[in-house]
Parts: C-alpha cells; structure tokens; sequence
C-alpha cells in the first residue's frame, strides 16, 4: 500500500515538477506514518506522588476483577485498615489478593509488631501472603494489566516524598510478574 502511495507521489510530483508540492506531500506522510507506528501522542503511563497516589490506586483497586499483587516490604497498621475493608469486598467477589513482603523478623522492634499486627489483618480478609527475604520493591499489579512501581510502600506509607508510575499494559504485567518470579510460588490469574 505504502510503495503505490509513494509512487504515485512521486510520478504526480516529477510531472508536475513541483517539488514544493512533493516536499509538503513527503513530510505529511512522514507525520501519519510516526503517528501510527508509534502513537506518540498517547501514553499509556501517568505519574503519582504521595498527594495523588491513593485515590487513584483505590478506584483501580475497587475495579479488580480477578487479582491484585501487592509487594509492599514494610507494613504499617494505619494503612493496612485503610485498604482492608475493600480487600474484604473483593475476596468477596473471588478476586484473589498476594501479598509480597518481608518476613516480621526483619523488622526491629515497633515495626515488627506492625508487621505482625497487620499480617494477621491481612490474612484474616484472605490475603495470601508470601515472605520475600531482604525485600525492597515497592508495586502492585491489578487484572494483570495495571501497574504501579515506584518508591511508595502500599502498606506503609506515612508522610515522605514518594512517586510511583501507573502504567496499564497487559504484555508489560505479563513480563513483571515473570521477572520477579511470582509465577514460580502461585498461579496468579
């Protein structure tokens, strides 16, 4: 289709001898042709801070229809409650929530009765949770096709200057969850 295009471009340019013409014709084509090859005007990411972060994240979770997997290494009480009423809902509608964390041992102290205080609420709402030892990564991926990554802790965050990414792509959860391995422990749908 393209070469036709072209050589009709071309032809009709030669024989009317314009090149004005056949230069305006050949930069149209190069911007339709960059604009469907590579959509560049449409991404399929936005960024969130710690102001913007939890409302968005908490329509996207409420959405989830059939997982939700959470790698937050730190766990804090307060904001384990805040998600645990919806996690109750969702389980509900057999939706299957991982939790991806560090062991309690880990923790010193105050944050490992934390983490032993919200592990018990998490997994009473059916949170399947699974101890990564030395764990650090922060994400979530909803459906299998919405991705958060960053630096906020899901689970944890309290009062810091935080990012995380939201990027909604079916391939790219596909290629995460295999690149931290979670297919190996569960079967994640």
């Amino acid at each position: 289709m393209w070469n036709s295009f072209f050589a009709i471009c071309l032809r009709c340019g030669i024989a009317s001898r314009s090149l004005v013409w056949l230069s305006k014709m050949a930069r149209c084509i190069c911007r339709i042709w960059r604009s469907a090859m590579f959509n560049l005007r449409k991404s399929n990411s936005k960024l969130y801070d710690q102001n913007t972060f939890d409302d968005q994240f908490m329509r996207d979770l409420q959405k989830a229809r059939r997982s939700v997997i959470i790698e937050s290494p730190f766990l804090r009480t307060a904001r384990v409650e805040k998600f645990i009423s919806t996690f109750h809902r969702l389980k509900k509608c057999g939706v299957k929530i991982l939790l991806n964390t560090k062991p309690p041992e880990e923790h010193d102290g105050t944050y490992q009765l934390q983490a032993q205080k919200s592990l018990s609420l998490l997994q009473s709402a059916g949170v399947e949770v699974l101890f990564t030892v030395k764990h650090h990564r922060k994400l979530a991926i909803i459906d299998r096709e919405i991705i958060y990554e960053g630096s906020l802790n899901i689970l944890s965050y309290r009062d810091s200057c935080e990012i995380m990414r939201m990027t909604t792509s079916a391939p790219e959860a596909e290629m995460l969850i295999d690149f931290i391995g979670l297919n190996k422990f569960m079967e994640v749908k």
